[in-house]
């Protein structure tokens, strides 16, 4: 037990911050079509909430190969490198940091985004998962099912993972302090993972070891791109849905958080279920974690000052990241420290449109005293 809470100063990916509270990256589906192109509205809304000591970005495509939801941004054409300068340098003049999340979704996606194409997958297995993909003709967006996909190439494994180093490159270019790879919620170095997704023959599956190895090249890729203090991993260890139920996962992840502290990661970024009825993180998984990965830990899912000082205090993580609260409070910081009401927000302006519900929303100073629906803390 610590002293340790929201609100005790600390260092994170190389700066020093006054308190624990980082944004959680949230797909907000608003980036320019065509393109995928970031632009100044998202500039807004990134640098309104500078006051984190770290924002993690939404999700964002490495490739066109890796998109799996509409209108989400990407990093991998040189139009899409200058959107996001527009947001790197907004937020950086209003004293924040930002990492951007790479991301390839793999089977997670539609033919639809491929040119009529099949998404790739480790291997070619059915599975219970859904995309939110704008209609064409109607502009209206939707929950769509996924398709059985089809299973990568060993070479096509291995250009991925040079798109990932690429896409790192081209992240540092436009302006951002670090990345943070994608590894969880049912996505492709997810998928890797586990047994019930990876089924492959070749040194990509099969053993844990060998399912291990794309994470590791992914890392090792990026980390020598770009300098592991600028390296970051986000996984989800008791994720089951989306056919991810795998008996071998936590043992996985253990050995994987061994490898991240021998290449000095600047942290791991682990999603915690945050539905109703999801599988809950146990202590005896912690600690194990804790003794694998003594770098920093972020946590994330449906936290409050309560639990977040429980978790802190305890050492099982040194940084706790907000989704929600943060969409209808840019200064959830100011508002959480000084224990302030908490907006709620418009749930059907999560995905797609503009400002409205997305870079609206006031900070406390701009209510002038009104108070705003209050949510707990």
């Amino acid at each position: 037990m610590s002293n340790v809470d929201l609100f005790t100063a600390g260092a994170l990916a190389g700066r020093d911050v006054g308190h624990r509270i980082v944004m959680a990256p949230m797909t907000r589906a608003r980036s320019t079509q065509p393109g995928d192109v970031p632009n100044e509205t998202n500039a807004v809304y990134y640098a309104q909430r500078a006051t984190a000591a770290l924002i993690v970005t939404e999700a964002t495509q490495i490739s066109p190969q890796g998109k799996g939801y509409s209108f989400t941004p990407g990093i991998h054409s040189q139009e899409q490198v200058e959107g996001w300068r527009g947001v790197t340098g907004a937020v950086h003049e209003a004293g924040g940091r930002i990492f951007l999340q790479l991301w390839h979704v793999g089977r997670m996606s539609h033919p639809d985004f491929h040119g009529g194409e099949l998404p790739v997958a480790p291997s070619a297995i059915p599975f219970e998962g859904q995309i939110w993909k704008v209609d064409p003709d109607t502009g209206v967006g939707a929950m769509v099912d996924c398709p059985t996909p089809r299973a990568l190439s060993t070479e096509e494994v291995r250009q991925i993972v040079e798109d990932f180093r690429q896409a790192a490159r081209r992240a540092i270019e436009a302006g951002f302090d670090g990345v943070e790879i994608h590894g969880a919620n049912g996505y492709l170095i997810d998928q890797f993972l586990r047994t019930t997704s990876n089924k492959r023959t070749d040194e990509y599956g099969g053993t844990r070891e060998n399912r291990l190895r794309f994470l590791k090249e992914v890392i090792d890729a990026v980390s020598d791109e770009i300098g592991a203090d600028r390296t970051a991993i986000r996984l989800a260890p008791f994720l089951t849905a989306r056919g991810m139920d795998c008996p071998d996962i936590l043992p996985t992840i253990l050995d994987a958080a061994s490898y991240l502290q021998s290449r000095g990661v600047a942290y791991v970024h682990l999603v915690e279920a945050d539905w109703d009825d999801a599988p809950q993180f146990t202590e005896a998984f912690r600690r194990e974690l804790r003794a694998r990965f003594s770098r920093p830990i972020i946590v994330a899912g449906l936290y409050d000052t309560e639990r977040a000082g429980w978790v802190l205090s305890r050492g099982y993580a040194d940084f706790v990241a907000f989704g929600r609260k943060f969409i209808a409070n840019p200064d959830l910081p100011y508002r959480l420290a000084n224990g302030l009401p908490l907006a709620n927000f418009d749930g059907s302006t999560l995905f797609g449109g503009e400002a409205r519900g997305y870079s609206d929303y006031p900070a406390w100073t701009e209510h002038e005293g009104e108070q705003p629906e209050a949510v707990s803390a």
